[in-house]
């Protein structure tokens, strides 16, 4: 009888569920899936901070400039991984870098924070307006019905 070639992904669940090694398998296969953008794509913030590593990445860069990896050493997610969630982020306008020798450095745009800030006012504003609005027509509605 002839052996088959087996599915790498399907022997690679019971190394898996077992808590062994995938030798057989692929890298790929066993790497969660992180949804990417074209580089030329616009991304807006919300998206991009909407992927919890990239919000991670972002919050980190707010306390200080980084490499890639500077980024990875402290995340549990690979390099590659981490300059994938950094060009979304930089294609949305949150971050930006600067090049120091071999290595890109990574900070806050803070023209893109800035954007995000006055878009999160604007929510905020007309969110207190309606509620200005609620509230007087609820007083309104009581002064009428009061004798």
């Amino acid at each position: 009888m002839r052996s088959r070639p087996r599915d790498a992904q399907s022997e690679a669940a019971p190394n898996r569920a077992a808590g062994r090694p995938c030798a057989n398998a692929s890298v790929s296969s066993n790497l969660p899936f992180v949804t990417t953008y074209a580089v030329g794509d616009r991304v807006d913030a919300w998206t991009a901070l909407g992927d919890r590593s990239r919000r991670e990445i972002f919050e980190r860069l707010t306390e200080r400039p980084q490499s890639v990896t500077e980024l990875a050493d402290t995340l549990p997610i690979s390099r590659p991984a981490v300059s994938q969630h950094l060009r979304v982020l930089k294609t949305a306008d949150l971050v930006r870098s600067r090049p120091e020798g071999t290595r890109r450095i990574y900070e806050v745009n803070h023209e893109g924070l800035r954007a995000l800030r006055a878009e999160l006012d604007g929510f905020w504003s007309k969110s207190l307006a309606r509620f200005k609005e609620l509230a007087e027509q609820e007083v309104d509605q009581r002064t009428e019905e009061s004798p």
